[in-house]
């Protein structure tokens, strides 16, 4: 079985399962991202604005500073659950 249909079932199993208020819910954030999202999104040689984010030790560090030594790669990962 491929991943795509792992995936389906896995969705079929679930909206089986869900009160029909949450689901509406979750088709239209699809949706939304779907039809506006995805024109927004960071692309490869993009310039950002001036930011601070948090490293992976919770510090505060901003591009300007990171900018100060040269290029910088932002890597975006999903953070603690």
């Amino acid at each position: 079985m491929s991943l795509d249909e792992k995936l389906a079932a896995l969705r079929e199993a679930s909206a089986g399962k869900m009160p029909a208020e949450v689901k509406e819910v979750l088709v239209g954030a699809v949706k939304d991202l779907r039809e506006n999202a995805m024109d927004r999104i960071i692309k490869v040689g993009d310039t950002l604005p001036s930011f601070t984010l948090q490293n992976q030790d919770g510090t505060d560090v901003s591009s300007a500073s990171l900018l100060a030594n040269g290029p910088v790669v932002l890597s975006v990962y999903r953070g603690h659950w």
